[in-house]
């Protein structure tokens, strides 16, 4: 009979724990950056701009973990295109900013539609023992479908509370890096930030935990580039980890753990 994973050393000392939605929790991170291209590149094309979008370097630098309009803005000013903003009912093209997060929510939508999504079996698996240990948690995430996304995973239920893109909206709490998603996270467990973890793959997430004074912030590093683990250390990941599930111990192996990846600053 295999024992119950226990949390690592670092999760010990906080009382509360707040977790990104996309590429942490759910396995959409990728579907976002393929919506965007999608988008992006049709707005690039009309504009006779010939560098497409990149779904791994350019969402991460422009596009990952924003909100729609600020990762929209980002990547079109990046390219050298100053949009209008555009009005909120614009359907799906290319003229406005809003016109083009229509398009992306058109082509998110039908991926969700025809193949829905994954969750990360270590996030399940993180949040499992979490509940089991009594440590609340909390998801947060820029996007109007994470709570959606999380109800259809199954996992809800692990969850006391998600601030999403609508709650984000409802009171007008700006985007990461700003730390207000996961103050107000933090609020709605009630634990103060230097009691609560932080955990998140996108580097504006790990800043605005860090700009949070959050007690732990850990970094998820699903990219594996060569700089990758090194950029979110750099905006302020205490713990750097491939994935969740690394920051379970199993009991066979609690002795031989690999310190350097779930205890201490050096990630």
């Amino acid at each position: 009979m295999t024992a119950a994973p226990v949390l690592a050393p670092c999760l010990r000392s906080v009382r509360a724990v707040v977790l990104d939605t996309d590429g942490v929790i759910t396995d959409s991170a990728g579907v976002h950056a393929s919506a965007w291209k999608g988008a992006f590149d049709a707005c690039l094309s009309a504009a006779g701009i010939r560098e497409p979008f990149n779904p791994v370097d350019d969402y991460r630098r422009y596009v990952d973990g924003k909100s729609r309009e600020d990762g929209a803005v980002a990547f079109l000013k990046a390219r050298g295109l100053d949009l209008p903003l555009g009005d909120p009912g614009d359907g799906p093209g290319t003229a406005t900013v809003r016109a083009v997060e229509a398009r992306k929510e058109q082509l998110f939508n039908r991926h969700l539609r025809e193949h829905g999504v994954d969750v990360w079996p270590g996030a399940v698996r993180l949040l499992h023992a979490l509940t089991a240990e009594h440590v609340p948690c909390a998801a947060v995430s820029a996007s109007r479908h994470a709570t959606e996304l999380l109800t259809a995973a199954g996992v809800l239920g692990l969850l006391r509370t998600v601030v999403d893109g609508n709650e984000a909206h409802r009171l007008r709490l700006p985007g990461k890096p700003d730390p207000a998603l996961f103050l107000e996270a933090a609020c709605r467990l009630g634990f103060p930030p230097r009691d609560t973890a932080v955990v998140e793959d996108a580097l504006p997430g790990v800043e605005a935990g860090r700009r949070g004074g959050f007690g732990l912030v850990i970094g998820v590093d699903r990219t594996a580039g060569p700089t990758s683990a090194a950029e979110l250390r750099g905006h302020g990941a205490d713990v750097v980890v491939a994935d969740p599930g690394e920051l379970l111990i199993e009991e066979e192996r609690r002795g031989s753990v690999n310190r350097r990846s779930v205890n201490g600053r050096s990630g």
